[in-house]
């Protein structure tokens, strides 16, 4: 078996391990937990946010205004799912969610808001197959959330993994709607789509 790279955060070499066939897993920092321990559910959620997102990558008229932030959010939602891998107890401070990563969510937030009409009604998750898609990565973003916050109650996590999938959440809905940009959005009316 060759040595790893300095550049190469992990090699696998074997997929299957056996390790986890009783029902126990290995935590960020080698620790063994059961596979019902919150932060296994947390990270797992954020798995499949991530899951979700190249799904929406997979479409080949998605472009690269869209694409391109949605190409560096999946490599930071490895490192939110790592940051819930370490238990912050032993106050280990790698693979961490930092403030700047929050603060680019938030300029790409504003970027693409500023380029859509101002909402006067709820927005129906649908439209283009692109928004359709990116809604339903917001709904499983803001569950993510959830399980964050329901984690946090019962162990300690870092405080910055709920914010960053907050904004996240937020960035969702936006893209969704430039998704949908240049086509009647489906807008939520009072008694259905005949207005009674």
């Amino acid at each position: 078996m060759s040595s790893r790279r300095p550049d190469e955060p992990v090699r696998l070499t074997k997929i299957y391990t056996r390790g986890g066939d009783r029902g126990e897993t290995s935590l960020g920092d080698g620790s063994r937990v059961s596979k019902l321990d919150p932060r296994v559910a947390a990270y797992g959620a954020v798995d499949e946010l991530n899951s979700q997102l190249g799904l929406v990558l997979a479409l080949e008229d998605l472009g690269g205004e869209l694409g391109d932030p949605l190409r560096r959010i999946q490599n930071d939602l490895f490192d939110v799912g790592a940051d819930l891998s370490v238990p912050v107890e032993g106050g280990d401070e790698r693979l961490r969610v930092s403030q700047d990563q929050i603060s680019e969510l938030e300029g790409l937030c504003d970027r693409f808001n500023e380029q859509l009409p101002d909402l006067k009604s709820f927005v129906l998750p649908g439209g283009t197959e692109a928004a359709a898609r990116l809604h339903v990565a917001r709904a499983v973003c803001r569950r993510a959330e959830l399980v964050a916050h329901q984690t946090a109650t019962a162990t300690p996590i870092d405080p910055l993994v709920p914010v960053y999938l907050n904004r996240l959440s937020d960035l969702l809905f936006i893209l969704a709607r430039c998704a949908n940009a240049g086509r009647d959005e489906p807008l939520w009316k009072p008694g259905g789509p005949e207005g009674g």
